[in-house]
């Protein structure tokens, strides 16, 4: 219940009180439970993400057996399903808020969803531009692939509708050219990178 309302209302305009009185509660479970509001909330931001994409599942496409390519073609196929359920999930709402209006537990959201996320993530790619995890190009693949996955999340759909058909999660052939792109992109980073020092900024 608190989830949906965070993502009808945002942080600020959603009180203790609303949420106990839609979930049936005492007053005092929030407090009981979570501390406060805020610590409602930040547990509600990890849930959230957690919604659009989980530890799990990344754990599942980085330990399979497939080559890392087929890994990150995977991954980008997660992102266009999720991008079709948008506005079904309440999590992927909360998580837009919170993106377009942080509020002051967003460094919640990047040290306990945002990054143990990308570290595994990271892996992956190390493993597909065969390059040490510390290396620059690794963190710079990481977002160049993640980024466009963001986009076409956080995409109104009147934009996808009337301006870029051809962006909706159910368009022909659109994983097939974000993996072309994607994965050209890395070959040619992958490339350059060769004798750029690990350590490199």
């Amino acid at each position: 219940m608190a989830g949906r309302l965070f993502a009808q209302h945002g942080y600020l305009g959603t009180s203790s009180k609303e949420i106990c009185l839609r979930a049936g509660v005492n007053m005092a479970a929030v407090n009981y439970h979570f501390g406060s509001r805020d610590g409602l909330y930040e547990a509600v931001l990890v849930e959230a993400h957690r919604q659009v994409v989980s530890v799990e599942e990344l754990e599942a496409f980085a330990r399979s057996e497939r080559p890392a390519r087929e890994k990150l073609r995977a991954l980008l196929a997660h992102f266009v399903t999720q991008a079709a359920l948008g506005e079904k999930s309440w999590g992927f709402k909360v998580v837009l808020r919170e993106v377009m209006a942080p509020s002051p537990f967003v460094s919640t959201l990047v040290e306990h969803a945002v990054a143990p996320k990308a570290a595994i993530v990271s892996r992956v790619m190390a493993d597909y531009l065969d390059l040490p995890r510390e290396h620059p190009a690794v963190q710079r693949g990481l977002m160049m692939t993640v980024f466009p996955c963001i986009a076409l999340l956080i995409a109104p759909q009147g934009l996808r509708e009337k301006v870029l058909p051809a962006l909706q999660p159910t368009s022909a052939g659109l994983l097939e050219d974000m993996t072309t792109f994607v994965l050209a992109g890395l070959d040619a980073l992958a490339a350059a990178s060769v004798d750029e020092p690990a350590d490199a900024s």
